[in-house]
């Protein structure tokens, strides 16, 4: 007799997204600016978009955030002056970078900052990570995740629109 697969077992084989793109970023920096403008043309351009309007605030990352990263099919990770200052942002990144390892498009976007500036852990990209924790694995585990995110193909973005970014990256698919 042939075995049955039942519709729970083929969902398991097939990813189920529940958004095109999550953005993480650094609230004080480009909420109401670059990222609340970015948000807007990927919405406008009928992509799905999680955007952490909507979160209770508190010492640890929520489960709810982290579950958002987990079904989205891409991620845009929006680095600014003060990214690293927040443990939120830094471990969102870190779940983001082991979402990639399963299939996760990840686009770096470096807003006013100079990439290897976080490559190389230089200034408040040093500093703010051990600011954070006395919990020396965590602090590991974000200079990694730092690093590792500088080296995907990303977008350096200094002055300018949106839309060079939407034409650049096109629909952003796995």
């Amino acid at each position: 007799m042939a075995p049955h697969i039942t519709d729970e077992a083929t969902s398991s084989i097939t990813p189920q997204f529940t958004y095109d793109v999550f953005l993480s970023f650094r609230g004080e920096d480009t909420r109401y600016n670059f990222t609340s403008h970015l948000y807007q043309a990927l919405c406008d351009n009928g992509f799905n978009t999680f955007i952490d309007n909507e979160l209770p605030r508190g010492e640890e990352i929520s489960m709810e955030l982290l579950k958002a990263i987990e079904l989205s099919k891409s991620s845009i990770v929006v680095f600014s002056e003060n990214y690293a200052s927040s443990g939120w942002c830094l471990d969102e990144l870190v779940k983001i970078l082991e979402c990639r390892n399963n299939g996760q498009l990840v686009l770096p976007i470096f807003y006013k900052v100079d990439p290897s500036e976080i490559r190389k852990q230089k200034g408040k990209f040093g500093v703010a990570p051990t600011q954070h924790e006395d919990n020396v694995e965590k602090v590991q585990r974000w200079r990694i995740a730092l690093t590792k995110a500088t080296g995907l193909s990303g977008l350096h973005y200094k002055e300018g629109g949106l839309f060079w970014l939407l034409a650049t990256c096109g629909p952003l698919e796995g």
